[in-house]
């Protein structure tokens, strides 16, 4: 029964639009299925991880973390800055590959970059994800023990890896059908998401939120 909650949990956590769904899907956009795809999986694992660090009892974590609050929501702020400007230039420079040899894209592991730095900076993360683990813990949702934890840390990573699949797959579907203008814009609208992203996670700093 565990595992059918934490895989609802997974998946109902990576749905709502936010700074790494954005992410996600300009990578697949401007490159593949699958670096699109690698940046859902690392995020999927990046899930697993908290889940499980909350789970077994590191809560001392979330202490040690509210205290670097600011500075984490700080570093937010300039990541989610950093990566709506580099949007705004691909969306300028942005061009489809026409010739055969071309049609392959290197393998790049900026994905997973892109991805490690969303999570590391957004102490919302943190505690979401103690917030789970107290709730699972304290309606007695699972049981004490190592193996529980792990098997509800990777039942909620298994929820946010099907959610990544349907949305890098939904992008890539319609990708073939975007003209190349369109394209521009899309990149230039999840610039504009991640740079109002940023302003508000600024202004919530400056509001002392």
């Amino acid at each position: 029964m565990f595992v059918v909650i934490g895989f609802m949990i997974g998946f109902l956590a990576a749905v709502p639009v936010g700074p790494v769904n954005i992410y996600i899907i300009s990578q697949t956009l401007k490159r593949d299925f699958f670096h699109g795809m690698m940046a859902g999986l690392a995020t999927a694992f990046m899930d697993f991880s908290y889940c499980l660090v909350a789970l077994v009892g590191f809560f001392h974590i979330a202490v040690n973390v509210a205290s670097y609050n600011y500075w984490l929501k700080i570093a937010a702020g300039v990541v989610l800055m950093l990566l709506g400007l580099k949007l705004f230039h691909d969306a300028r420079v942005f061009q489809f590959r026409v010739r055969e040899k071309d049609t392959a894209i290197i393998r790049s592991p900026r994905p997973l970059l892109g991805v490690f730095l969303l999570y590391i900076s957004n102490p919302s993360l943190y505690a979401f994800w103690i917030a789970v683990a107290g709730f699972v813990t304290a309606h007695g949702l699972l049981k004490e023990g190592l193996w529980p934890a792990v098997f509800f840390a990777l039942s909620c990573g298994l929820g946010a890896v099907v959610w990544y699949f349907f949305l890098v797959r939904i992008v890539t579907h319609y990708q073939a059908r975007i003209q190349e203008k369109t394209f521009k814009r899309l990149l230039a609208a999840l610039g504009l998401l991640l740079v109002g992203f940023s302003l508000f996670t600024f202004f919530k700093i400056f509001a002392g939120q």
